[in-house]
């Protein structure tokens, strides 16, 4: 146990110090840093919502959209040009009432129809090389919907009134062509020639060749052939001349003259033999032998 004297004295050292303060907070070069720091982001958040305010401005952002792109309730609408980084997947494309629709590109232009599978069934490539359509049929329609042209794996269809070829060499067929009618243009000349191999003209009713403002000349290298299997074949005109008909002889001896008559031999050649009071085709047939 502490004594009395020892108590008294203790009392009396505690009663003659001065009591300690304790200062809390921060002081000295931590104070100025630390407002140096609140004041270094009170600036930057006054400049990021500067540049925030300007990026809405010069973006043009609404309720309805930003810049040239509107949401409405059909889909999106774009006024003005707009350029596309990466495919474009839409359902329907079109352009504004009265304005022509553009599609731009530094290289192709591709539509693709995919399947199922995402496998390609229709292409459409427009590049520097040309247009290249892919797909099962190709159909091109007028604006009252009638056909004008489809091509397929069978065949290819022109359903316009009339197929013009403009260029100088004309049309060029490697194999049959089956039409109603070949015209040429107002006052020019048609043309029907295959130069190394023959050229047949076939109908089932008959086939009618009419220049009503010129001639008609057939030429061929070899032989010229007419044929009607059950009819006939009339030529109907003031002159009919056949140039250059061989000339049977009835004999060696006797005086010429110019009167013959024109003969026919079995094979269907024509020639020339002197006239007389009665036929002599059957005595100058030399030239059927």
């Amino acid at each position: 146990m502490m004594t009395q004297e020892q108590c008294t004295h203790r009392n009396n050292v505690q009663s003659t110090e001065k009591p300690q303060v304790y200062k809390v907070g921060i002081y000295g070069w931590r104070k100025r840093c630390l407002y140096f720091f609140v004041l270094l982001l009170m600036i930057l958040i006054l400049v990021n919502l500067a540049l925030t305010i300007w990026i809405l401005k010069v973006m043009n952002f609404t309720i309805d959209g930003m810049g040239h792109l509107r949401i409405t309730e059909r889909g999106l609408k774009l006024e003005g040009d707009s350029e596309f980084l990466k495919p474009l997947y839409a359902k329907e494309i079109q352009s504004r009432t009265g304005s022509p629709l553009f599609l731009q590109s530094s290289k192709n232009i591709s539509i693709n129809i995919l399947n199922e599978k995402k496998h390609p069934v229709s292409q459409l490539v427009a590049g520097s090389h040309g247009v290249h359509a892919r797909g099962k049929m190709l159909e091109v329609r007028s604006s009252a919907g009638k056909l004008l042209f489809s091509a397929d794996d069978q065949e290819v269809v022109v359903g316009a009134e009339r197929l013009r070829v403009m260029g100088a060499e004309g049309a060029v067929f490697s194999n049959s062509v089956e039409t109603p009618h070949v015209r040429a243009e107002p006052f020019k000349e048609l043309r029907l020639e295959s130069p190394t191999r023959a050229l047949y003209m076939e109908a089932p009713k008959g086939v009618q060749i009419q220049a009503e403002a010129g001639d008609i000349q057939a030429t061929c290298r070899s032989d010229l052939r007419l044929e009607s299997k059950d009819g006939e074949i009339i030529l109907d005109a003031k002159k009919i001349k056949l140039l250059r008909l061989p000339e049977g002889k009835a004999s060696s001896s006797g005086t010429r003259q110019n009167v013959f008559e024109v003969c026919v031999c079995p094979s269907g050649k024509l020639f020339l033999s002197q006239a007389g009071t009665g036929s002599t085709c059957q005595i100058s047939n030399n030239v059927c032998l």
